[in-house]
């Protein structure tokens, strides 16, 4: 008859540690990967946002250059602020020998969320604003801006993009 003899299962404690220290060398450097993947998809996401207000300011702008819209003297032409866009405007559509029509025009579905301030509030600048300034002069919307003091990726501040 043989001999009994339990087989020994499992790891000792010695590659449990081993194991278990690799792993965590792995996740320390794994970890600035993640977060610099996550702040690149939030700076892609702010450049889309920021193109797609600014390209309804634009079309705003075209339609008043045109006539098309009744603006104020002082706006310059642009939008008087970014609910505007999303409200629409009447824009007045004339057809050859017949009355002229009008339609409602919107520039914006909703106004988009800023990813690095988790918000929908944008900073505003208007024609007769400074360059560089921070206050709205509340006239029109002439450009949108990020809020945010951050630094981008590429070492330049979001708030100049």
């Amino acid at each position: 008859m043989a001999e009994f003899s339990p087989l020994k299962r499992g790891f000792t404690l010695t590659e449990m540690l081993v194991t278990l220290t690799i792993l965590a060398i792995l996740a320390v450097a794994v970890m600035p990967l993640a977060k610099t993947a996550i702040k690149r998809e939030k700076e892609i996401e702010l450049k889309r946002n920021l193109r797609i207000i600014r390209e309804a300011i634009d079309a705003y702008k075209r339609l008043a250059d045109e006539k098309k819209i009744t603006v104020e003297q002082e706006t310059e032409g642009y939008p008087p602020d970014l609910e505007t866009l999303v409200k629409g405007v009447e824009v007045k559509e004339e057809k050859e020998g017949k009355k002229s029509a009008t339609k409602i025009v919107k520039f914006l579905r909703r106004i988009p969320l800023d990813p690095m301030t988790n918000s929908y509030d944008w900073g505003m600048r208007s024609y007769q604003d400074k360059p560089d300034s921070e206050i709205w002069g509340e006239e029109n919307v002439y450009d949108v801006y990020t809020k945010s003091k951050a630094t981008a990726l590429d070492g330049t501040k979001y708030k100049d993009w």
